[in-house]
């Protein structure tokens, strides 16, 4: 479901169709699933309140929680699925970061571990 359809393997492909015409919400949820990653990769954030509308609308609780969830902060959403700009440079860094600072939790100085910081760029 997560694998845009054109990617998919032939027996991939026929397998998820099998699963969606035996269960009538699994077959939504891929609809769904689909709809908004079309959104995330085209920038289409202006179809987030229809997709919102849409999910809440359906019987499908988990997604409806996930969609309720969207709408809270729903100007930051449509504003992250409709720009270009992305903070994926920043957020790999800090993870990267964090993952030093938890492999030498414990085991050095904070002066070792600004070394390490340093030499594994």
């Amino acid at each position: 479901m997560m694998t845009h359809p054109e990617h998919l393997r032939d027996g991939d492909a026929d397998k998820l169709h099998r699963l969606r015409e035996r269960d009538p919400e699994l077959g939504w949820l891929t609809l769904y699933i689909r709809r908004f990653a079309a959104m995330m990769t085209g920038c289409h954030g202006d179809r987030l309140e229809e997709w919102i509308t849409d999910v809440e609308r359906d019987s499908l609780a988990p997604l409806a929680g996930f969609a309720r969830n969207l709408r809270r902060d729903f100007d930051a959403v449509r504003n992250g699925l409709s720009l270009p700009h992305s903070s994926g440079a920043v957020e790999g860094n800090i993870n990267r970061l964090k993952m030093l600072k938890r492999q030498m939790f414990g085991r050095a100085s904070l002066d070792l571990l600004r070394k390490r910081v340093l030499l594994t760029r």
